[in-house]
């Protein structure tokens, strides 16, 4: 009695406080098991593992040599990157994958693989030649702290295209965005031609059309007749490598910090780059929705995967003529499609390509191959119509915790520019020096040009008002994440209006920027106004 008793105890079920925790479960329960079973990884991505469940969101950066890639990611990092070049020609020759870490530094492709808390480690089947194109930068950076930066080599063109880089470069991209939140496809305003190797590219991108994002980039560098006539010969192009009549959405503008070229859709820009700028900061929110709809699309794949390996082994011989049989059944390998899709009510769209999949069997033993498994496919069933429903609920709890929070942090996204300030950095501190005079405010020689201006402005009481300065300071042509960043250094008082010593700083920001330096996190002491610093005085 006691062995009956025991055997009819059943299991406490599984607690699943994290869409991600439950996610994790369904596929080492249900999924790998099939994938396993019928040779899945075989032909198409490898295996899962916990690493690219609790990875961090993922931006994958991809364009032709020279249309900014490295320096977008810069812009928005506010930061420079470690091993990076940036130039005209193809500086970057490998993937570089950029995230957070307390010390600054880059792993190379080899160690990273080996690394199970980095989501990597299926990297290694492309060879040594890829892995040492494959690095990672490591950086302490707070929009690195909710997102990782994946920047890929420049896509060659023309003369270019018949250097060989040693690897499946289509394949590694295909990789990368299956596994990634986000895909940045970057143009320029001057260099629109799809070569051959962007096109196959953009192919290995297909699939993934719901993380895409373009960005048309170096847009200032053209006026407004001029950029509509390219915009829309980017569209028709899109249009014809995608073969889909959906419209992709484009992104105009100019991301760096450099003063505008041309200046007339300035306002364009502005908008432009806050929806963009708003989409990569809503990653972390959606990221459990995300790695859901991963999972749902890898589960039909397999389904799809184990019906095709299936009739494949049925309808080989069991003695003669396997070779002639396994020729027919690859030839005729798109009636079979057809016939699986009608048989099992199955959607086109899970099936793979057909065209690749014939490629990939040939190389195939079929007699090796395994029917149908019904207690597998139940569960995969199961999984698909049960399973996932059980997560809803708690997706949409982690989604109204997640309403709070600001997502992506720092860099850009605030308007700040940080990085070190070391040897003729116009802003660094002097040590021994007595910052309290006013002899010593590094505006005090150019304020008498700088009160011209000023007061050539109509100051009411003394004081500019923040619409009239921006209108004065939009004149520079600088990008407002970069103006806003010097209207928060200037207004010392947190009025929302500059007096005249606010005023010169401001100009004298805006100067030391156009020179091509940075600017500081916060104000150094020399050169806080004379008058701000006797009222710091004072409040203290």
């Amino acid at each position: 009695m006691s062995r009956w008793g025991r055997k009819n105890v059943k299991k406490a079920p599984e607690v699943i406080r994290t869409v991600t925790e439950g996610l994790k479960s369904l596929y080492r329960k249900k999924l790998l098991p099939l994938e396993q079973y019928y040779g899945f990884h075989d032909f198409h991505s490898p295996s899962l593992e916990d690493a690219d469940f609790d990875n961090k969101p993922m931006v994958l950066v991809v364009g032709q040599y020279s249309t900014g890639k490295t320096t977008f990611i810069k812009y928005l990092l506010e930061q420079e990157i470690p091993g990076s070049r940036i130039g005209p020609e193809p500086t970057t020759d490998c993937f570089t994958a950029i995230m957070h870490g307390e010390v600054e530094g880059v792993i190379p492709g080899n160690a990273l693989i080996v690394d199970p808390n980095k989501p990597f480690r299926k990297l290694n089947p492309f060879g040594n030649t890829f892995l040492n194109r494959f690095q990672c930068a490591q950086i302490p950076n707070q929009v690195l702290e909710s997102i990782s930066i994946i920047d890929s080599p420049g896509i060659l063109s023309g003369a270019k295209q018949r250097l060989s880089r040693g690897y499946d470069f289509p394949a590694v991209l295909r990789w990368f965005a299956e596994r990634v939140d986000r895909i940045i496809l970057l143009f320029d305003a001057h260099k629109l031609e799809i070569s051959d190797e962007f096109a196959e590219a953009i192919g290995a991108l297909k699939g993934n059309e719901d993380k895409l994002r373009v960005v048309l980039n170096k847009a200032d560098m053209v006026g407004t007749q001029q950029l509509m006539r390219v915009y829309g010969a980017l569209m028709w192009s899109l249009g014809k490598v995608f073969g889909t009549p959906e419209v992709l959405r484009v992104y105009i503008g100019s991301f760096w910090s450099e003063p505008l070229m041309v200046t007339d859709n300035r306002k364009l820009f502005e908008l432009e780059e806050e929806d963009l700028f708003a989409d990569i900061q809503n990653l972390p929110r959606n990221a459990a929705l995300r790695k859901l709809n991963d999972l749902v699309k890898r589960a039909r794949l397999v389904r799809v995967h184990a019906h095709i390996i299936s009739y494949l082994k049925q309808e080989m011989p069991s003695v003669f003529r396997k070779d002639y049989k396994k020729k027919n059944l690859i030839y005729q390998l798109p009636v079979i499609f057809s016939k699986i899709q009608l048989q099992h009510n199955i959607s086109a769209g899970d099936f793979p390509d057909c065209a690749k999949m014939q490629e990939q069997l040939n190389v195939h033993d079929f007699t090796k191959f395994k029917t149908l498994k019904p207690n597998l496919m139940a569960a995969l069933d199961e999984l698909l119509s049960a399973d996932i429903a059980t997560l809803m609920p708690l997706l949409r709890q982690e989604e109204l915790e997640a309403g709070d929070q600001l997502g992506v942090q720092g860099g850009a996204f605030v308007g700040t520019r940080g990085g070190p300030f070391g040897e003729g950095d116009p802003f660094a501190e002097h040590n021994g020096e007595n910052c309290e005079e006013e002899d010593d405010w590094v505006v005090t020689k150019d304020k008498p040009k700088y009160d011209e201006i000023f007061y050539n402005l109509a100051p009411d009481e003394g004081k500019l008002s923040g619409h009239k300065a921006k209108d004065w300071m939009v004149s520079s042509r600088l990008p407002n994440s970069v103006l806003g960043r010097i209207w928060k250094l200037s207004d010392v008082d947190r009025d929302g209006m500059l007096d005249d010593e606010e005023f010169a700083l401001a100009s004298h920001l805006i100067e030391v920027k156009l020179e091509g330096h940075g600017l500081p996190p916060e104000l150094p002491s020399r050169l806080v106004p004379p008058s701000k610093r006797r009222q710091k005085g004072s409040d203290a």
